[in-house]
């Protein structure tokens, strides 16, 4: 009986001896909080893809919002660039510059020489004026600047509605700056010569009024793809071009307009800061002589 016993329990003893112990953890099930689409993929590659996302948002960031006013984060730092060797400095102004305190504009300088012409946002399209132009216009006469008017290109409205409609609104008159055409988009519905024949209808329209060729502005790059045909050369070019020491357009030009993040007394916020390109008499040669036949303005 005693042989029996000792027999069964070295039996028992073999048997337990030889059952394997669950590995730590084993038999607990594997449980994660991400969907099953996430654990398809090692941890590696969704760094390796966050990075490429945030490559992705710094680039469209600068693309869109730091490189087409790259100029207003340099200036946060006081880096405007003035450029050397141009005595004629002035301003263009619109209703975003607010209520402007002409006082204090009078005796206004840039880099030590005197503010000399302002030139004003007037029409944009065919329906829209500036809600400051007829006081910017009469003050920058009346506190003894020279002056000058510009209408803003709509690929909304004609040439011709657009003409006629800044003639209606705007009154040059002699010691005034030619008339301005800004154009700075092109229409991607229309050809570019189909395009440089309606900004040639605008320029003749106003020019067959004040008997003196518009000045045309925009940027070097646009003049250099949509206005670089021979025809244009004939009007004075106001480029923009902002933080470069000099111009890079080969061509003739009038006026630059070389930041837009200019400080001034009497202005609050930025303005655009301008050079002309030539002596005080030149600009007062460039301005309209005498009065359109006919007419007798007064503003």
């Amino acid at each position: 009986m005693t042989n029996k016993k000792t027999s069964y329990r070295k039996s028992i003893k073999k048997a337990s001896s030889t059952r394997r112990e669950p590995r730590h953890g084993a038999s607990k099930k594997h449980h994660s909080y991400l969907p099953s689409f996430f654990l398809k993929y090692p941890r590696w590659a969704w760094w390796f893809g966050g990075f490429l996302v945030l490559v992705v948002y710094v680039w469209v960031f600068y693309y869109f919002f730091v490189g087409p006013t790259g100029f207003r984060w340099r200036a946060l730092y006081g880096d405007v660039a003035y450029p050397e060797g141009y005595e004629i400095r002035g301003i263009d102004i619109s209703h975003y510059q607010g209520i402007i305190d002409w006082d204090h504009l009078r005796n206004a300088m840039i880099e030590g020489t005197p503010l000399r012409f302002i030139i004003i946002k007037s029409t944009e399209g065919s329906t829209r004026l500036d809600p400051n132009f007829g006081q910017n216009f009469y003050n920058a006469r009346d506190y003894g600047f020279i002056r000058g008017a510009y209408h803003f290109w709509s690929n909304k409205s004609s040439a011709r509605s657009q003409a006629y409609f800044f003639l209606d609104k705007v009154h040059l008159t002699a010691g005034d700056l030619p008339p301005v055409l800004d154009v700075e988009h092109r229409p991607k519905d229309k050809s570019v010569e189909e395009f440089q024949t309606d900004i040639l209808t605008w320029l003749h329209i106003v020019e067959d009024k004040y008997h003196v060729k518009p000045i045309i502005y925009t940027n070097y790059k646009f003049k250099e793809q949509y206005l670089s045909a021979p025809v244009f050369d004939d009007y004075p070019y106001w480029i923009a071009h902002y933080y470069v020491d000099k111009v890079e357009y080969k061509g003739e030009w009038k006026f630059w307009q070389h930041t837009d993040a200019g400080k001034l007394p009497g202005i609050k916020g930025y303005v655009d800061f301008n050079i002309y390109n030539g002596s005080f008499y030149d600009l007062r040669q460039l301005c309209i002589q005498n009065k359109s036949d006919g007419d007798d303005y007064e503003y």
